[in-house]
C-alpha cells in the first residue's frame, strides 16, 4: 500500500461478534479512488462498511473516518451510504424521495437537481419509483447518498441483480465521482467487477486475504484474472493453516 496516501479509513484491530467472531481484529487503511471490497456473501463485507459508517455494535478496535471517529456527529454530512435495501419510498416520485431526504439532512433538498444529473434521472425526475427499472430504482437510491456532496460514499453491493450494461454505466459514474474528488468503498462478490477498482480488498471468513491494485494482486499470485488471485490466496492460507 502506497504509505504517502492520506488515509480516509483507518480500522485498528476492529472486532465484531454476532453468534460467532464476524470481524476478529481487523487493521486496514482505505484511501482515495475507487476501493473495491470483494470476497464472498457472508464473508463479513456489510459487517464492516457498517462499522465505518458507524451503525455497527463493535467489541473492540478503533475505526476513524476523515479524521474522526466512525459515527461522529460531525461525519453525517459527509459520508454517504447505500446499504443493500433501498432507502427510497415506492409511493413518492424520485424528487420527492431526494426533497425529504434532503430535509433530513438539514437543507440539502435543493441539491435534487444536481444529483439526478450526477445519476442520470433528470428525464424519471417526477416518476414514482415504484415504477423505475431496477437499475433505475438503484441510481434513485445512489442520489439519495448523494445529497450534500459526501466526501466519502460506502456502498453495498449497489450493482447486485443488474444486468451489464446497468452495472457498466454505474461503475462509469462511480469513477467520475472518484475524478471529482469523491472516495468510495464499494462492497461486492462479483469477481469480475475488480477490474473496475482503483484499489482492491479481497476478503475471507472475516479476515482479509489482499489488499493491493488488481494489477498487484495478480502478479503476487502469478494468475490472469482477480478470481484465480482470490482461489490462489484461499488456497495459500488454507496450506499455512495446515502446517
Amino acid at each position: 500500500m502506497d504509505q504517502m496516501a492520506e488515509s480516509v479509513i483507518e480500522v485498528r484491530g476492529l472486532s465484531v461478534t454476532r453468534d460467532r467472531p464476524v470481524l476478529d481484529g481487523l487493521d486496514l487503511d482505505v484511501t482515495s479512488g475507487v476501493t473495491g471490497l470483494l470476497g464472498p456473501s457472508g464473508c463479513g463485507k456489510s459487517t464492516l462498511l457498517r462499522s465505518i459508517v458507524g451503525v455497527q455494535k463493535v467489541q473492540g478496535g478503533t475505526v476513524t473516518v476523515l479524521g474522526e471517529p466512525a459515527g461522529n456527529a460531525g461525519l453525517r454530512h459527509r459520508i454517504g451510504y447505500v446499504t443493500q435495501a433501498a432507502s427510497v419510498y415506492d409511493d413518492l416520485t424520485v424528487t420527492e424521495n431526494l426533497r425529504f431526504f434532503g430535509r433530513v439532512l438539514g437543507g440539502a433538498e435543493a441539491d435534487a437537481e444536481r444529483v439526478l444529473e450526477a445519476v442520470d434521472l433528470t428525464s424519471h425526475a417526477h416518476t414514482v419509483v415504484g415504477r423505475l427499472s431496477g437499475g433505475e430504482r438503484s441510481r434513485a437510491n445512489l442520489a439519495v447518498a448523494l445529497l450534500g456532496s459526501p466526501d466519502l460514499l460506502v456502498l453495498d453491493e449497489p450493482t447486485v441483480g443488474l444486468d451489464p450494461v446497468l452495472r457498466r454505466d454505474l461503475w462509469n459514474l462511480f469513477h467520475r465521482l472518484a475524478d471529482q474528488g469523491v472516495a468510495l468503498l464499494i462492497s461486492s462478490h462479483v469477481m469480475d467487477e475488480a477490474n473496475r477498482c482503483d484499489r482492491l480488498i479481497l476478503m475471507r471468513e472475516g479476515t482479509i486475504l489482499a489488499h493491493d491494485t488488481p494489477d498487484a494482486i495478480r502478479a503476487q499470485t502469478g494468475t490472469d484474472d482477480i478470481e484465480s488471485a482470490f482461489l490462489s490466496l484461499v488456497e495459500g492460507d488454507a496450506a499455512g493453516d495446515a502446517a
